[in-house]
Formats: C-alpha cells, structure tokens, sequence
C-alpha cells in the first residue's frame, strides 16, 4: 500500500477552515471537547462540538469523513453518537433557547 492509499486527501477550502474554527471554539470554552459527526445528505456532515463549559458550536464539512478528519487535526475526539452523558452536559444560553423555540427574536 503506498503513502498516499493510507493518508487522507489534505483539507482545502471551507473544510480546511473549519480546523482552526473549531480548534478556537474548544479553546475559548476550556480546552477540550467531544465532537458528534451526523450525516446531512448531499450536503455533506454537520460536527457538533462540546466543549467542556457545556457551549456547543458546529460546522458543516463535504462528508463524514472529512468531517472526521477535521477532528483529528483539531485535536477534538469523535464519539460513536449521541449518549445520554453527552446530551446532558450541552448548557444552552438563553439565546439558543429562544432560537429553538422558534420565534425568531
């Protein structure tokens, strides 16, 4: 097998952005976090990141697997899915409430 069959691709544009995005996010809430990779269709994958304070941010990367490689550069370890200890540490502000609820405001 040659170095490039075992390698990923390296990330360029919007992709390659979003390292240094969620590296910043991570570091501005503690310094850590796990992140969440779900499908999105043609779109590609959405990274949901928890950091330790409870905030949560995300991106959207061209696949999952992209998506998973940019945890790896930005040193954010994926969990398998959604759990209840993962859900239960997300704190929403009350901006995300109000924009959960749908009002808008």
């Amino acid at each position: 097998m040659s170095d490039e069959t075992e390698r990923p691709a390296d990330l360029t544009g919007s992709d390659a952005a979003q390292v240094g995005r969620l590296r910043e996010f991570v570091a501005s809430h503690g310094g850590s976090g796990t992140a969440v990779i779900n499908y999105l269709g043609r779109v590609g994958a959405r990274i949901v990141v928890i950091a330790d304070d409870g905030a949560f941010g995300d991106a959207v990367a061209s696949s999952v697997e992209v998506g998973s490689r940019i945890c790896e550069q930005a040193g954010i370890p994926v969990a398998d899915g959604w759990n209840r200890e993962l859900s239960a540490k997300i704190t929403p502000s009350p901006a995300d409430r109000q924009r959960m609820a749908g009002t808008g405001r």
